[in-house]
């Protein structure tokens, strides 16, 4: 359907970037999710592509197609992107049956070319030579007959939308938005308004849906478990700057720094603070929790001198590159700086500390809440702060010392508060971060 670029776009308003130097490539049938907490950028993100909204700087292409170059002077309106758009609120008209407004899109066709075929989807001529039509009432037939067997709706065709639930009111709102054939079809928290279990329901269907059609999705959300379930792949926006842009799992597993990390994951991950130095084996030695000894080994041997040559490199270039655009006639410079990000490391009692600048000694340990193994072998000792149940799971809060590292037990395994408990970290996909600058330096295994 679409392969969607965009180099170097920007949205400003003065000094404030909403979307700061954005590359992103979107291939064509991918689902891509923008990703991030609220004010970060992304809906700004999917407006500028669809052409709602027009970008201070940058290019963007649609099936090579140009669609805005501010060099070049181009910004094609929305209606000629032939993109679908499907919004938080429905807005289906309430005077118009279902039928009605599935074919309202359909009768404003009047394109070169355009027709019909027997499948029920709207083709067009893409060269422009043929004339411009109208489509027939029999040809909108067949298309609104198409879309509504795609999402179901076939047998509420001439009720209005105020005799439907919230659930089919989205499926005739999806129905309209493609029926029209568009290339791309921007979603913008369109389960919103659902309850929880609907929600959970339609998640399946828009999955279905993507399947089915071909066609290339781009959906804005800050829940990040429907950015987990649903996308090909994740952008994850913060501050107006791409954070990461990668598969759910490699999100999950390796954030590319502590606002990824923290950002994704239900429980969310444990933060643990430590520090130590690499020996002449690769093996990392930590103090933790206070006063708790652990060996941290890099997956793939790596030195974490070596890591940090690396990143200083790629940090000195972007400076570089920074300073050369500063330099440049028009450069504004930014208003909301970037920051390393304040992660939370969680405690029974908080207590105001002063803690002097982190140096390269100084480390972030990410672990997931499925990576705490609760058993009698454990190294540790802590004691049960919560326990929260829920069939097929548990989680539990324990207190070691102040601090408190949250678990998840798969099973239906019953824990009371106060009771003692042993806990180790399992596998080799324990995260480990510089304090000095938040970045994700490997995954690892930890002894305790």
């Amino acid at each position: 359907m679409a392969r969607i670029e965009l180099r170097n776009v920007t949205k400003r308003w003065g000094g404030y970037y909403a979307v700061e130097h954005l590359d992103l490539t979107i291939e064509d049938n991918a689902f891509v999710t923008l990703l991030g907490p609220s004010g970060c950028g992304k809906t700004t993100t999917l407006r500028m592509i669809a052409g709602l909204e027009t970008p201070t700087e940058g290019r963007i292409t649609i099936d090579g197609v140009p669609v805005f170059d501010s060099e070049q002077g181009i910004n094609i309106p929305p209606n000629k992107r032939r993109v679908g758009f499907l919004f938080q609120n429905y807005a289906l008209w309430p005077n118009m049956t279902v039928y009605q407004n599935i074919a309202f899109g359909l009768s404003n066709i009047n394109e070169s070319g355009a027709s019909v075929n027997e499948k029920g989807e709207v083709v067009r001529d893409e060269t422009g030579k043929a004339p411009a039509r109208k489509l027939s009432k029999e040809e909108i037939k067949r298309a609104v007959d198409r879309v509504s067997a795609i999402v179901k709706i076939g047998q509420f065709m001439d009720r209005y939308p105020s005799e439907l639930s919230g659930g089919q009111q989205q499926r005739v709102a999806i129905a309209r938005t493609l029926a029209p054939g568009p290339r791309v079809l921007f979603m913008d928290e369109p389960l919103s308004n659902l309850d929880a279990k609907l929600r959970l329901e339609m998640r399946s269907e828009l999955q279905r849906l993507h399947l089915s059609t071909g066609s290339t999705f781009v959906y804005v959300t800050h829940d990040q478990m429907e950015a987990m379930t649903l996308a090909t792949r994740i952008c994850l926006i913060d501050n107006g700057v791409l954070q990461q842009y990668d598969e759910p799992l490699t999100v999950y597993n390796r954030p590319s720094n502590l606002f990824v990390a923290d950002f994704v994951g239900n429980p969310a991950v444990n933060f643990i603070e430590a520090a130590g130095a690499q020996d002449g084996s690769g093996v990392l030695n930590l103090t933790i929790l206070k006063d708790k000894k652990a060996a941290f080994t890099p997956n793939g041997g790596l030195k974490i001198s070596d890591w940090f040559a690396l990143d200083d490199k790629a940090q000195a270039e972007a400076k570089a590159k920074h300073d050369k655009m500063a330099k440049e006639p028009g450069y504004v410079e930014k208003t909301n700086k970037d920051t390393v990000f304040n992660y939370n490391i969680a405690k029974v009692e908080e207590h105001d500390e002063k803690r002097a600048a982190p140096t390269r000694n100084d480390f972030v340990l990410g672990v997931r809440p499925e990576f705490i193994h609760i058993g009698d072998d454990g190294a540790i000792e802590g004691e049960v702060f919560s326990a929260m149940p829920t069939g097929m799971e548990t989680t539990v809060k324990i207190r070691v010392s102040n601090f408190l590292l949250t678990a998840v037990v798969f099973g239906g395994v019953v824990y009371k508060i106060g009771q003692k408990v042993r806990l180790s970290f399992s596998g080799d996909n324990i995260m480990l971060f510089s304090r000095e600058n938040g970045r994700m330096i490997t995954n690892g295994e930890v002894k305790l």
